[in-house]
């Protein structure tokens, strides 16, 4: 069924075409986890959005819609954090903190290459290329004034390639990797424990309540909140499956119902500079590796999927599948999030600067 493209749209186009939205991003978010695409549903939901925006649908996703869907994820990463976690992190933060360092330098000089050579604003590629959580990040453009559609774009871009060269690497170091299974820390997520599940969303509402004041505070406040909670026994966090698949489709559909036919073509006309910017970052990460690797002693694959730039989730889900070092993963994963959420303003404006 064609579209709808005209200038004004009546109530009865524009409940169709929530409709249209609804059925096509399930559908989207199905295929894509059927071939195991890390954050099937955000991406699903953003790609079908694209396609509704680019053919001129007038509907937009609420901006409290948004912000709750920031504060699920900021409790997603909460729930990853362990004791464990925490504690590998005391042991190595030396090594990690330099391994953090060079990734985020790494893709400072990467996000200048593509300004100088890309033609992309500086603020859209300090942030499409910064090396954290792409939902954060895209959450993060948003608040700061970056345009979340070009910003969404480079990372998942980036994302794709680090889940598929995970994939072969993985398989060259002797390690196959399966269907995709949930990470550690969230193999609870679809079963809902009634009291947690209840603290979990009182908590959620009221973090997002106080943070949306803040820039990027509904995202930061729940992770903050969340975390002190969790490890200090108060409850678990407890995120039902259902509520992670609607905050990744509010995500998606934000930021995809904001492209329009001209920012379509701006973005098309640079993907190939995109996904080069994505290869040059992942390929100087496994170079990084090589040498974090040697300085904590351990195996090649575990520290090449702790510095991979991936998103917290995809890169715990290979390495569950592949027998890596989870505990790893994970600890430098959320300290470079962390990192990158603390710095990525003042990262952006010098990216700017220097692309003058």
């Amino acid at each position: 069924m064609a579209l709808p493209t005209r200038p004004s749209l009546d109530s009865i186009a524009l409940m169709r075409q929530w409709l249209l939205l609804l059925i096509l991003a399930v559908i989207a978010g199905q295929v894509l986890r059927l071939i195991g695409m890390p954050a099937a549903d955000f991406l699903g939901s953003m790609l079908v959005a694209i396609g509704l925006g680019v053919r001129g649908a007038r509907i937009r996703v609420p901006a409290r819609a948004f912000k709750l869907g920031q504060g699920c994820i900021g409790l997603l990463v909460a729930h990853s954090l362990s004791a464990e976690t925490l504690a590998s992190i005391a042991h190595d933060w030396p090594v990690m903190l330099l391994a953090t360092a060079i990734t985020v330098v790494m893709s400072l000089l990467v996000a200048l290459f593509l300004v100088r050579y890309g033609d992309l604003p500086g603020s859209a590629a300090a942030w499409g290329l910064s090396p954290g959580a792409a939902s954060a990040m895209v959450a993060l453009a948003e608040d700061h004034g970056a345009d979340s559609r070009v910003v969404a774009t480079m990372q998942y871009v980036r994302v794709v390639c680090v889940v598929l060269i995970g994939a072969v690497v993985s398989h060259a170091l002797g390690s196959e990797v399966t269907s995709p299974q949930i990470p550690a820390g969230t193999a609870a997520l679809g079963v809902t424990v009634p009291a947690n599940g209840i603290l979990t969303i009182l908590v959620l509402i009221g973090s997002v309540l106080i943070g949306a004041r803040f820039p990027a505070g509904a995202l930061l406040v729940p992770l903050l909140a969340g975390s002190a909670m969790q490890l200090g026994g108060v409850f678990i966090i407890d995120l039902p499956q259902w509520l992670l698949c609607l905050a990744y489709g509010a995500l998606g559909c934000y930021v995809g119902l904001r492209f329009d036919r001209e920012t379509f073509d701006f973005v098309v006309r640079r993907l190939p500079s995109m996904l080069l910017s994505a290869l040059a970052l992942i390929a100087l990460c496994a170079l990084s590796a090589l040498f974090i690797a040697n300085l904590l002693g351990k195996d090649f694959l575990s520290v090449y999927l702790a510095t991979s730039p991936g998103g917290l989730d995809s890169m715990a889900i290979i390495a569950l599948d592949t027998q890596a070092d989870v505990g790893l993963v994970l600890a430098m994963q959320t300290m470079r999030l962390f990192g990158v959420v603390l710095i990525g303003p003042y990262l952006a404006r010098q990216i700017i600067r220097l692309s003058r």
